[in-house]
């Protein structure tokens, strides 16, 4: 009824306070359209839909400037700023992110997929207003769950001493992806518990004005609130609060679940396309470690799911203190690694490689100088890993393999995970990560390797040419040689290097009497990577290198295959290039 007429925060702005409920619920059917069809960050996105409508009753966007935190709840603000069909239409789902993007729209400020950042990014947002002496409002839009990340606090803490307009709406749905754990969650109930009464005020403490809304689905009394601080002179914190997963009773029921996933029947919540995937790997290795060393511990940022620790699962782990979940804090979880290693402990850390980006100073410092025998497993690095550019991790080999003392480990294999995790979790002389690729399969043979001992593997023995392919483009490589030796007759060589952090200096010599080339495979980004590695070594010789990667961009929306290709990482490109060399 309202909805069809909403092309921007200006119709918005043409409706009564009193409509405006009608047209929250109207934005939040066309959510629930397109995220049980195409999927997406359900919870989030529907426990803000009466924020957000009365956010844009309020403010002048673009004028004023909204930065959302993480943008995992950014859903019904694109619906209200001319981008509805993207969420009405089927054949224009594809037509926006699921993340802010000022590609899309003027009143998007920046692409952002990580936590914790939008304080810091709105304090930048004002003192350029500041600097251009305008008037503008600022805002930010934090969840509770993003609190407690040390960007947040840092941006708050410095929000204390600011003295000009900057609002900061605190969304407090009690929840991160899974349940918040920290001390300030308890500051939090006590405030939700009192309406924001309470003497325990972590934002007042800070020195920021606050104020309370604690049902944050009353599109009346949010538009009050807003209006109340609209145009202020100084930083205030409005903390809000709202249920997560709001206007679906098994979202609001099962928040954990809820956070994000794939397309669901509405009427009940069950999956369109049931998942039949069994225990993973890592989770088994996890649990046997854990149910047979009382001296280990795994540790989590806030993505428990991640490591297979779901709820009904981690409880019983965490009870006995060898489960924990820091928050989003994964610095904080890499040094205290790093600390439970230096003191006695197995300690395993493990998260998505996009979120250790954040860990570089904790890893080289805290761990690797004091050579502190912690296990990290990066979760989804590579093109096989998240395919946003919020979320991409083409870079984890650039980031760890340079770090001394680090052992940067890259399995081939289900098997190969296996005694490489064994061997991480057990010897005491060093760090190790291990790279844990999506296109990871089982080869139905264990390894037994002594990884101890850093070296590569030869897959096959031949001559000519040398192809070495990192962790789980191996099976590429052994096809692409297969189709060599059928078309050619020649057999090439294949490697497995098994280890990214370093080259195999005997193997590589070993080359030179019987090879002229040697070709590099790598789902990260070329520049900086293993590839290189190998062409410095040979840079004085007559061996020529060839180094395939993926070139140094903030690649999008890609499928893995389609952008390895285009790289020359495919099974026909690759023998097309052999071929041609052997000639």
């Amino acid at each position: 009824m309202y909805l069809e007429n909403i092309n921007g925060p200006a119709d918005i702005k043409k409706l009564e306070v009193s409509q405006l409920q009608v047209l929250a619920d109207e934005t939040r059917a066309a959510l629930i359209n397109k995220i049980s069809k195409a999927g997406g960050h359900h919870g989030p996105n529907l426990g803000v839909v009466e924020l957000t409508v009365a956010f844009h009753y309020v403010f002048d966007s673009p004028k004023d400037k909204i930065v959302f935190d993480v943008s995992h709840q950014c859903y019904p603000h694109k619906i209200l700023t001319g981008r509805k069909e993207a969420f009405l239409d089927e054949t224009h789902f594809g037509d926006v992110t699921g993340y802010t993007n000022p590609n899309e729209s003027e009143h998007d400020m920046f692409i952002v997929g990580h936590t914790s950042t939008s304080v810091s990014l709105a304090l930048g947002l004002a003192k350029g207003r500041d600097l251009n002496q305008r008037s503008e409002n600022i805002i930010a839009l934090i969840g509770d769950g993003s609190l407690s990340g040390g960007e947040a606090l840092e941006a708050l803490d410095y929000a204390g001493e600011y003295d000009r307009n900057l609002i900061i709406i605190v969304n407090d749905n009690d929840q991160s992806i899974a349940e918040n754990h920290g001390g300030l969650y308890k500051t939090l109930k006590k405030l939700r518990e009192s309406n924001g009464t309470a003497e325990d005020n972590l934002f007042r403490a800070m020195g920021l004005d606050y104020r309370y809304l604690d049902d944050g689905h009353d599109t009346t009394k949010l538009v009050e609130l807003f209006e109340s601080v609209k145009d202020i002179d100084h930083p205030v914190v409005l903390h809000i609060h709202t249920i997560k997963g709001k206007g679906l009773p098994y979202a609001e029921k099962d928040r954990e679940s809820w956070h994000a996933g794939g397309p669901f029947h509405v009427e009940d919540g069950s999956p369109l396309y049931p998942n039949e995937g069994g225990e993973s790997v890592v989770f088994s290795c996890l649990k046997e470690l854990l149910d047979t060393n009382e001296k280990a511990i795994v540790l989590n940022a806030a993505t428990p799911m991640g490591l297979g620790f779901v709820k009904g699962v981690r409880e019983e782990y965490v009870d006995r203190g060898q489960f924990i979940d820091v928050g989003i804090a994964e610095e904080n979880a890499v040094a205290m690694a790093g600390g439970i290693a230096r003191n006695g402990g197995t300690a395993v850390f493990g998260t998505f490689a996009p979120f250790y980006q954040r860990t570089y100073d904790q890893m080289s410092h805290d761990v690797c100088l004091n050579d502190s025998p912690a296990t990290f497993l990066i979760l989804s690095p590579g093109a096989y890993g998240m395919n946003s550019n919020t979320h991409i991790a083409l870079c984890d080999i650039q980031m760890f393999a340079h770090i001394p003392n680090l052992i940067y480990l890259a399995p081939a294999s289900n098997e190969e995970f296996v005694q490489m995790f064994r061997y991480a979790t057990t010897q005491k002389q060093h760090p190790v990560a291990i790279r844990v690729v999506d296109n990871l399969k089982s080869t139905g043979v264990a390894d037994d390797t002594d990884y101890s001992v850093l070296k590569n593997k030869i897959e096959r023995k031949g001559s000519k040419v040398a192809l070495f392919a990192v962790g789980g483009l191996v099976p590429m490589a052994l096809e692409a040689a297969d189709k060599v030796k059928a078309q050619t007759g020649t057999e090439i060589t294949v490697i497995n290097p098994r280890f990214v952090s370093g080259v195999d200096e005997d193997l590589l010599d070993s080359l030179k009497k019987d090879h002229s080339l040697v070709i590099t495979i790598e789902d990260g980004e070329v520049m900086g990577g293993y590839g290189q590695n190998i062409a410095a070594f040979y840079g004085d010789s007559d061996m020529r290198v060839r180094c395939r990667g993926i070139s140094k961009a903030f690649h999008t929306e890609f499928k893995a295959e389609e952008l390895l290709d285009a790289h020359g990482i495919s099974v026909d490109k690759l023998t097309a290039e052999i071929i041609c060399a052997l000639k």
